[in-house]
């Protein structure tokens, strides 16, 4: 009688998750960053940042194609120290973004402006405090500061949320959006991008706004955009990310984490969050991280910053350009140091006098 067949005594794997993490710890950086302090010099810096700026590129795809953007002021709310504005505008041909803009009463001349940008969640009725319990009203702490805010709902959230069709009650748009998105050869994250660019556009028209004073902020995915648009678009003076910067090796890591308005094809192993961040150089930037977020971990983020420090001597900046807050508490906005951190890398907020909003 002939011998059967062998047992197999090698572990075998059925989970899709533990496929995708032993993945994820094979993944070798194709084009680190140069932050050893012998590689810390500007002209290596310079040629690295350029093949970053094209890898950036190549990951995002192609940009929409560029529409008048029509812009329609609707009804004003008074809100006390400010006036809300509801703004529509198109930044495709198929696509309007509805966003308030936030206008201070004491802002007589032209000056700072800040895209808010929320993140998962209501959109921009929650940072601009029309729900919520304040813990994310930061476009509400902007205008309050002073200055001019425009806070529009990304792709997905807020009044461009679709219903929901799924009978089961799977309620995650971002992700349904990149299915619908890769069939179309296209990237949520490029089409959200656009649309925030798009935003500076309007912000930076508005006459109560100074087009070399503008800063944008954002929490969570909010910061994921907030980073994009900051590395991406030279208009932004000043950039505040919170709850965000770590790497995104570390935010993978964590299940459930990463959703498909966040991602780029093919991104492990060829671009990070300190390239990101080191794009923004020497340009001002506030990253807040809480100690025990459980999300985007303080160590990562701790790494990525230290050695984005590094760009931003190269390049002369000053200490206080880059900036880590780091406070207690777990994945949540903090804004402690926002205001003053605006104030002093984009001006005053405002001046006295009346409005003329």
């Amino acid at each position: 009688m002939g011998a059967g067949p062998r047992p197999v005594t090698r572990p075998r794997n059925f989970s899709p998750w533990a496929y995708w993490s032993l993945h994820l710890a094979s993944i070798v950086e194709r084009d680190p960053a140069p932050v050893r302090e012998a590689d810390a010099r500007l002209a290596v810096i310079d040629a690295w940042r350029a093949r970053v700026r094209v890898r950036l590129d190549e990951l995002l795809g192609p940009e929409p194609a560029k529409v008048e953007p029509r812009v329609e002021y609707g009804e004003a709310t008074e809100c006390g120290d400010h006036v809300r504005h509801r703004v529509v505008f198109d930044s495709e041909a198929a696509m309007s973004v509805p966003a308030y803009l936030l206008v201070p009463h004491r802002r007589a001349v032209a000056g700072s402006g800040i895209l808010a940008v929320h993140g998962h969640g209501p959109g921009k009725d929650l940072v601009c405090g029309l729900v919520g319990d304040g813990a994310e009203h930061y476009a509400l702490q902007l205008v309050r500061a002073g200055h001019v805010v425009l806070a529009p709902d990304l792709r997905c959230f807020g009044e461009r949320q679709d219903p929901q069709w799924d009978p089961t009650g799977h309620k995650y748009d971002c992700d349904w959006n990149l299915v619908a998105a890769t069939m179309a050869g296209v990237l949520p994250v490029r089409q959200n991008l656009w649309d925030l660019q798009r935003g500076l556009d309007v912000l930076a028209a508005h006459p109560l706004v100074d087009p070399s004073r503008l800063g944008a902020a954002g929490f969570s995915y909010g910061a994921t955009m907030t980073l994009l648009l900051a590395a991406c678009d030279e208009r932004v003076r000043a950039a505040v990310a919170s709850g965000y910067v770590s790497s995104w090796r570390a935010a993978h890591a964590v299940p459930w984490n990463m959703c498909g308005s966040q991602i780029m094809f093919g991104q492990l192993g060829a671009i990070e969050h300190v390239d990101l961040v080191s794009l923004i150089a020497p340009r001002p930037l506030l990253v807040e991280t809480g100690s025990d977020d459980p999300l985007f971990p303080l160590a990562a983020a701790r790494v990525t910053v230290e050695q984005a420090e590094r760009v931003w001597r190269a390049y002369g900046a000053a200490a206080d350009a880059l900036e880590h807050d780091v406070f207690d508490g777990d994945h949540r906005w903090n804004g402690a140091g926002v205001e003053a951190f605006l104030a002093l890398h984009l001006g005053p907020g405002a001046s006295s006098g009346a409005s003329r909003s």
